[in-house]
């Protein structure tokens, strides 16, 4: 299957250069390019793409407001692309429904990689963004924790387990060695885990446990699981994604 793309930039030669990048892919099509945030969501509602690459800062409507419509309006993922590595944008996109965020100095290998990972149903940061994202979570006092912390008691204690390794950036791969258990069997925690969370993908189910406090440090240093009582009681002092 094709993947059709939109790429929003309002810079030109920025903009002209990841859509060469892609275009040279044979799996991947360039359908449209926009120099504007509300020309890329008229864009996506006409052509309904499966991935559009937003920058954050464009004139008529930034990235960010362009993400929120096009996440509740269509079902085409995004991937925030910018030069900017600050916690604001991070987490305004993130919220605003983004699926993946790179930085403008991205390997062209690892933009392609993006789209394709993030066509496929998948979330992606980049390392920096992730290690800046959970580095915010973790330095919320315990109050901070205490409130959401309660949403987790919906889940199973596998689903629970599977969310933890989520949060540690497993693969399903790693998470099925993990568990014991096969790929599919944890397609199935996965995807129970988003559904009675009322997440979209995986990077709200990890941002979840840090904001729910479900993770903390072991005195080996690895994340560990937290029963209910102690993930409302103990602040999370984690600062690594593994």
């Amino acid at each position: 299957m094709t993947i059709r793309v939109v790429v929003a930039d309002d810079q030109e030669l920025v903009r002209s250069g990841f859509a060469m990048i892609l275009d040279a892919q044979p799996d991947i099509e360039v359908v449209a390019e926009a120099g504007d945030g509300a020309t890329a969501v008229d864009a996506v509602r006409r052509l309904d793409p499966e991935v559009v690459l937003l920058d954050i800062r464009m004139p008529v409507m930034d990235g960010i407001e362009a993400c929120r419509a096009i996440s509740a309006q269509t079902s085409c993922r995004t991937v925030m692309l910018t030069t900017f590595d600050s916690d604001e944008y991070v987490y305004e996109a993130l919220h605003a429904g983004a699926s993946g965020f790179l930085l403008k100095d991205v390997r062209r290998d690892d933009l392609v990689h993006a789209v394709r990972v993030v066509a496929a149903g998948d979330s992606l940061l980049a390392p920096s963004v992730a290690r800046r994202l959970i580095a915010e979570y973790t330095a919320r006092p315990v109050a901070s924790v205490a409130v959401s912390s309660a949403r987790l008691d919906i889940l199973t204690a596998r689903e629970r387990e599977t969310l933890l390794h989520l949060a540690r950036g497993l693969s399903n791969a790693e998470i099925a060695a993990a568990l014991v258990v096969s790929e599919h069997t944890v397609k199935t925690h996965v995807g129970h885990v988003l559904s009675k969370l009322g997440l979209r993908d995986r990077i709200q189910a990890v941002i979840c446990a840090y904001e729910a406090g479900l993770v903390a440090p072991s005195p080996g240093g690895e994340p560990a699981l937290l029963s209910p009582a102690q993930a409302r009681e103990t602040p999370d002092e984690d600062r690594s994604l593994r």
